[in-house]
């Protein structure tokens, strides 16, 4: 039940608040300095809530190219976004790309509920060789008083293929049992890119009652059929101006994704 006491509703809609990049990564901006990071997301977290989402992750989106270990000053800035503009109407998470022990640092210190990162598998990836740690996470997660932080454990990244021969459905059902994942979640290619729907059949199948969440892809035009299976949704890309991730939040296709969803939801 704490799926639902969390979001407050069946279906949740979790919405990205993608924040410029961090100081030590390449395309920070040096001139502007941290308020600028703060300021510039402001309108984007705001749309968001007044647009009726049931709730934000914080992610640094445009730390490009990505790292497996975070810097202290990317740690230190994100906590410094997030706790200037976390909402106090819904609950909120921390994505950071792609350091998992990085995002239980920075949701411990700042209230978040709830971490989305790759933590189990062994990925050829845009970073290179990928191999996530989640029983050093987990103990990270446990020493630091921050086990109350619910973890989504993506279990198809984008920005990698997977080594192993398991199929999806085998990689979340072992997730589930011996990696006590809280959440799962399915993505496509890329941020922005759709999954194959059949798969949420597939896994769904296995994984019991562990939620299961569309984690990219997402649109006002696909919504519905997505939910159908998976139990809430992650959204990016599509509130975005012309649906590009890295432009700002669009409050007009905020409010047609909500309604798409609340439609989705009635009929289900």
């Amino acid at each position: 039940m704490w799926f639902k006491e969390l979001f407050k509703t069946e279906k949740p809609v979790i919405a990205m608040a993608h924040v410029p990049a961090l100081p030590g990564t390449p395309r920070h901006n040096r001139q502007a300095g941290i308020e600028y990071l703060v300021e510039a997301m402001r309108p984007d977290v705001e749309a968001l809530v007044q647009g009726g989402v049931d709730a934000v992750m914080f992610c640094n989106e445009d730390d490009r190219p990505y790292v497996f270990k975070a810097g202290i000053e990317q740690i230190a800035a994100m906590s410094r976004v997030v706790t200037e503009l976390k909402p106090s109407t819904i609950p909120f998470g921390v994505d950071f790309l792609w350091d998992p022990m990085a995002a239980i640092a920075i949701a411990h210190a700042t209230g978040a509920k709830f971490v989305r990162e790759v933590l189990t598998g062994v990925y050829e990836s845009d970073m290179g060789l990928w191999s996530p740690n989640a029983g050093e996470t987990a103990r990270f997660r446990a020493n630091i008083g921050a086990g109350g932080i619910r973890v989504f454990y993506n279990v198809v990244p984008e920005f990698g293929t997977s080594l192993g021969t398991r199929t999806v459905a085998q990689r979340a059902r072992s997730v589930v049992v011996s990696c006590l994942a809280d959440v799962i979640l399915i993505s496509g290619a890329m941020a922005g890119d759709e999954p194959d729907i059949a798969l949420f059949e597939e896994v769904k199948s296995v994984v019991g009652d562990v939620p299961l969440l569309l984690n990219t892809g997402a649109k006002a035009s696909n919504i519905a059929d997505f939910l159908k299976v998976a139990d809430g949704v992650i959204v990016g890309s599509s509130l975005k101006r012309d649906g590009y991730t890295w432009n700002a939040v669009e409050p007009a296709r905020v409010e047609a994704f909500m309604q798409a969803v609340n439609r989705a939801r009635t009929a289900g």
